[in-house]
């Protein structure tokens, strides 16, 4: 008889979307934006964060005062993260929230006392891991990609969102 473990994963809802916003936003009224980056612009993040663009859809809503919402994904160890990014008129993250998180551990990234770091980081400088961005441990590898994240996040502001 031939046994197979299987591994089943943790997959954890935290936020909705609107909910996300409602956090970052408060009532701010927003205008859903269907944006498709042309290859240029998503050579132009990528040459500018060191990091690779997942999809040239964006997933975005605007404000009147030209403040930014997206619903984007970065890689924990093995699987998706779903992330909800606000972003200041002025490209400095306004903060974050994870969504939706799949791994059997490191959820612990979710804890907004850890999300807090990023928030005043724009595209000025390139965060790492260790040195502007604390670890938790045990979730190194999704603690380095949220952070990968905000990289691209805020690079996508300064390439393309600033002149939308």
């Amino acid at each position: 008889m031939l046994l197979s473990l299987i591994s089943i994963g943790h997959a954890e809802t935290f936020l909705t979307v609107e909910q996300a916003k409602g956090e970052l936003f408060a009532n701010t009224p927003m205008k859903k934006m269907d944006l498709t980056l042309s290859n240029a612009q998503v050579e132009a993040i990528e040459d500018a964060s060191d990091m690779r663009v997942l999809s040239n859809k964006l997933n975005a809503w605007k404000t009147q005062s030209n403040e930014w919402f997206l619903v984007d994904q970065v890689i924990g160890k093995h699987e998706m993260i779903d992330m909800a990014v606000g972003i200041d008129s002025s490209g400095k993250i306004k903060g974050l929230r994870v969504l939706r998180y799949v791994e059997s551990y490191g959820s612990e990234v979710r804890y907004i006392k850890w999300l807090d770091q990023f928030n005043g980081r724009d595209s000025s400088e390139k965060l790492l891991l260790d040195k502007q961005i604390d670890n938790i441990s045990g979730a190194t590898l999704s603690c380095r990609h949220i952070t990968d994240g905000v990289n691209r996040w805020t690079h996508t502001w300064q390439q393309v969102l600033q002149h939308l």
